[in-house]
């Protein structure tokens, strides 16, 4: 028993999440006096601030309902008379949805728009099930004759758009990863090298999301010309993978140019040849900045992703926050931040990952923020 909680305890610690030990050490009576303090800023402080943001948020969201409810009924008493001015406040009180405010919505109808997401999602992946249920003999006699599938083109559910998005990003991601590490070492190994490169990574690393969306689209466009495939992934996960990998870059030349001098000395003295001395001496020894580099990349990578897919119009999150403020139905603020912890939470889970992997490949372990 106590083997399993020393390896629950390494686990949790190991993946960031160090503070489910002594959460576990509470409720088993394992508790150190020494420990209550860290418990209560690790545990009882996060939780305290989650209430009291969440009763903020609800106090707020109320006080603005009151504001915009207030100035629609004296606008509807100013223009249409009391008669009007009674019939909306009734209206407003009564919660009818054609006639509520349209502001901040409070907790309580952000959990309920989550749920109606959830349930959209189940009744769309039925009618996708159903589609291929019915679609598959057809198909199959299609695919013989050499002609394309039939495939859904419903519109996708917002855990759909979810995974459109991780897919994008994770591309984006291996496209900064591929591109700026080869780099970065180069550049970090030649001092000639670092000299040539410089101009480019201070001009193009600031340069916004908008406009490197743009030059991929140019490039693009005229490549795939005459394709009748979808180019929105292409198009956003280039975007993605090019706004984003300046920081690794940066961080790989910078950890490959400190590696100590003795290390290549030693790599010189064995013999060793240049992708022995790379892969043996230079990147072990680098391995902490390139990961502190990553976990930017992947951070902005995630940030950037929302405005690339509203402008190429690829059916992700980003999307889904667009139509949903163009719709400006009764929920649609509520979905909006639906969307808004969806991507906070998804950025933070990004974030452990990173530190998981880092912490396994590297000696220079980090504990979690």
């Amino acid at each position: 028993m106590k083997a399993s909680s020393l390896t629950l305890g390494r686990v949790s610690n190991f993946l960031g999440f160090g503070f489910f030990t002594t959460l576990r050490n509470v409720f088993t009576g394992n508790l150190e006096k020494e420990d209550l303090k860290k418990f209560l800023r690790k545990v009882i402080v996060p939780l305290a601030s989650i209430f009291l943001f969440i009763l903020i948020w609800h106090i707020g969201a109320k006080t603005l309902f009151g504001i915009e409810a207030k100035f629609k009924i004296e606008k509807a008493l100013e223009d249409q008379g009391q008669a009007a001015a009674d019939a909306l406040t009734a209206c407003i009180a009564s919660g009818e949805s054609s006639c509520q405010p349209n502001t901040l919505p409070s907790p309580a109808q952000v959990w309920e728009s989550f749920q109606s997401l959830l349930r959209d999602h189940h009744i769309i992946s039925a009618d996708k099930e159903a589609f291929i249920e019915k679609t598959a003999a057809l198909n199959k006699t299609r695919i013989a004759a050499g002609k394309d599938a039939i495939v859904y083109t419903g519109r996708p559910s917002f855990v759909d758009q979810i995974f459109r998005s991780l897919q994008t990003v994770f591309a984006g991601f291996f496209l900064a990863l591929l591109i700026a590490v080869p780099l970065g070492i180069l550049i970090g190994l030649s001092s000639t090298l670092k000299s040539a490169f410089n101009w480019f990574i201070q001009i193009f690393k600031p340069v916004s999301p908008v406009v490197w969306y743009l030059l991929v689209f140019m490039i693009v466009k005229t490549v795939l010309i005459g394709s009748t495939e979808d180019s929105s992934f292409t198009i956003s996960f280039i975007s993605v993978g090019l706004c984003s990998m300046w920081a690794t870059l940066v961080n790989t030349a910078m950890g490959v140019s400190t590696v100590d001098k003795d290390y290549i000395n030693v790599a010189k003295v064995l013999k060793l040849g240049t992708f022995q001395k790379i892969f043996k001496v230079v990147l072990p020894s680098s391995l902490p900045l390139i990961f502190t580099g990553l976990k930017i990349t992947l951070s902005v990578a995630w940030m950037v992703l929302i405005a690339i897919e509203l402008l190429a119009q690829s059916p992700g999150l980003g999307l889904f926050v667009w139509e949903e403020f163009q719709n400006g139905a009764n929920d649609s603020n509520a979905k909006i931040i639906v969307a808004m912890f969806a991507i906070g939470i998804i950025g933070f889970l990004l974030d452990r990952l990173m530190l998981t992997i880092q912490n396994w490949v590297s000696f220079d372990k980090q504990d979690a923020i």
